[in-house]
C-alpha cells in the first residue's frame, strides 16, 4: 500500500463534540468509500482496518470515522437521529478532503444501516451505498422490517452478505433485493457469517474473504458487476 492513514475530526451536529475519522487515500485513487463501523466495534477494528487496506491498493479511498458513543467509550449505540448526523457530518468532512474523487459510503452492519437510514431521510450526495453485512433482523428473530427505509434510498446498493449470517436470513433478503430492483445488487460470500468470518474446513481463509469483499466493492464503485 503507498498511503498510510491519516487521522481527522469531525464534528457531529448534536453531539458532545467532535469524532476521530481515519483518512486513507492511495495513489490514483478513483473513488471514494466513507466507511462506518458495526455497533460493537470501532473504526480501528481489525476488520475496519483489513477492509480499508484492501480498498486502497484497488484505488478506493477511505474515510472511517467513529459513531459518538464509541468515541465516548460507550456500549450502547447511539440513538437513529445521532448516528444518522455522524454520517451525514463524515460525507461532508469526506467532500472536502476529496472534491476530485466520486464518493460513496456504507459501512459494517449497524453502520450501513444507519447509512441508508441517513440516505432515506435526505440525499447524502454519494453516488451508492454498500452493506458489509445488512443486518436484516436480529439473531434469531427473522423479519424485513429493517429494511422498509430501503424504499427510499434512490442511489445504487451494493449487498455484501455470508451464507452463514445469522442475522440476514438470504431467503428473506433476496426478495427485499428483488424488490428494489436494478437499484440493488447482491454479493454472496459463501461461508460467510456476519463477521465474515469462514469455517476451516472451508479451505479459505478470512483474509481471501477480506480480498473478495474489496475486489467486489471496488467494481462496483467503478460501475462494474460486482
Amino acid at each position: 500500500m503507498d498511503a498510510e492513514a491519516v487521522d481527522t475530526r469531525i464534528e457531529v451536529p448534536g453531539s458532545d463534540g467532535d469524532v476521530s475519522g481515519l483518512w486513507l487515500r492511495p495513489h490514483r485513487a478513483r473513488a471514494a468509500l466513507i466507511l462506518a463501523h458495526g455497533a460493537g466495534a470501532g473504526m480501528r477494528h481489525a476488520f475496519m482496518q483489513s477492509i480499508a487496506a484492501a480498498l486502497a491498493e484497488r484505488g478506493v479511498a477511505t474515510l472511517r470515522f467513529q459513531f459518538p458513543y464509541m468515541e465516548a467509550g460507550s456500549r450502547r449505540p447511539d440513538r437513529p437521529a445521532q448516528a444518522t448526523a455522524a454520517v451525514r457530518a463524515a460525507v461532508g468532512v469526506c467532500a472536502t478532503l476529496a472534491p476530485d474523487l466520486p464518493r460513496f459510503a456504507g459501512g459494517k452492519s449497524f453502520g450501513g444501516r444507519m447509512t441508508s437510514t441517513a440516505e432515506a431521510q435526505a440525499p447524502l450526495g454519494v453516488r451508492g451505498i454498500a452493506f458489509l453485512g445488512f443486518p436484516l433482523h436480529p439473531a434469531r428473530k427473522p423479519g424485513v422490517e429493517r429494511a422498509a427505509h430501503l424504499d427510499g434510498v434512490g442511489v445504487p446498493m451494493l449487498f455484501l452478505q455470508g451464507t452463514r449470517d445469522g442475522l440476514a436470513d438470504l431467503g428473506l433478503l433476496r426478495p427485499v433485493c428483488d424488490k428494489l430492483g436494478p437499484r440493488a445488487r447482491l454479493h454472496v460470500v459463501e461461508g460467510g457469517d456476519h463477521s465474515f468470518h469462514v469455517l476451516k474446513r472451508s479451505g479459505r481463509s478470512d483474509e481471501q474473504v477480506i480480498e473478495e469483499l474489496a475486489d467486489a466493492t471496488a467494481r462496483w464503485t467503478a460501475g462494474t458487476d460486482a
